[in-house]
């Protein structure tokens, strides 16, 4: 009898394994579980449609365009114009004077350059004054640079005029005073001159 039990058993035990891996691969696979047949080595299918009205749109990236900076005063002729607008002015100074003793310079005046305009008596010479200035690289740095400290000098003095100017010269800030009280201030005035009135 219990020979018979076994016997039974053993064949049963060898029936079920037979059918499980039949089922197993006609079947779907379950989430759980890991499927022991060959894996496909062919293309991943894109989750990003690549054709049909639905593809994405793939921009073509060139080399990005670099901004032209603005020309130097001494490039576009000095007139301070660069390369802006057609209305820029970048010179825009505004000159105050006082105690020359010569008529109808003493007095605070508009001077603009790029083009032309202002209440200064002179300004087209003004104007072509600093854009000869600036059309060096020494005269970009000397025309309105105060005397340095320790300069030594002549004594001669020129008169009680003195001027300030403030504003911009192609695109530089401009703030400087200037007088007659000894050699270097009178060359230094003598150089600005249209822009300061000529008091020799």
């Amino acid at each position: 009898m219990l020979r018979r039990l076994a016997l039974t058993a053993v064949v049963s035990l060898a029936a079920l394994a037979t059918a499980v891996p039949a089922s197993t691969a006609s079947g779907p696979v379950s989430s759980g579980s890991v499927s022991s047949g060959p894996v496909s080595s062919g293309p991943v299918p894109s989750a990003v449609p690549t054709t049909g009205p639905f593809a994405a749109a793939r921009p073509s990236l060139g080399p990005l365009p670099l901004p032209v900076p603005p020309l130097p005063g001494f490039l576009d002729g000095g007139e301070g114009k660069g390369t802006g607008g057609v209305n820029e002015v970048l010179t825009r100074l505004t000159v105050s004077v006082e105690n020359t003793g010569v008529a109808g310079a003493d007095g605070t005046f508009e001077l603009e350059c790029g083009p032309t305009g202002g209440s200064h008596p002179q300004g087209q010479a003004a104007c072509d004054r600093l854009a000869e200035a600036g059309a060096t690289r020494a005269g970009r740095q000397e025309l309105f640079r105060p005397t340095p400290e320790g300069t030594m000098c002549t004594m001669i003095h020129g008169g009680d005029a003195s001027a300030r100017i403030v504003g911009t010269w192609e695109g530089r800030a401009v703030d400087t005073t200037a007088s007659r009280r000894d050699g270097c201030e009178i060359a230094r005035w003598n150089s600005l001159v249209p822009v300061l009135p000529d008091v020799r």
